[in-house]
């Protein structure tokens, strides 16, 4: 199996999540914020990616990835970080509200 392919559930899941808050309030501001956080984490992903991968931590088999690079980093590394910065919001939204009562002291 690729490292393309492995993502596909997490971008639909993503696509998905982030479109059912598409109703909730704050949609345009929330998606601007996620926005900036991929911006940031693909800049951190970037260098310590390229840091872990120059080290030789770790290698990507050329045969399992697409083979666009960003430095040495494959451009699959980078949908993660971007999923998480869309879904994690998204998920935080669709949770229902803990009223005052809830909250542990």
């Amino acid at each position: 199996m690729t490292y393309p392919l492995i993502l596909v559930p997490f971008i639909v899941v993503t696509i998905a999540v982030t479109l059912a808050t598409l109703g909730r309030p704050r949609f345009g501001r929330r998606m601007g914020a996620s926005g900036i956080a991929a911006a940031v984490l693909v800049v951190l992903t970037a260098v310590f990616d390229n840091l872990m991968i120059a080290a030789g931590l770790f290698a990507y088999p050329a045969e399992h990835i697409s083979g666009l690079r960003i430095g040495m980093a494959p451009l699959e590394d980078f949908a993660y970080p971007v999923c998480a910065a869309f879904l994690v919001p998204a998920v935080f939204v669709l949770l229902p509200a803990r009223s005052a009562a809830e909250t542990p002291a």
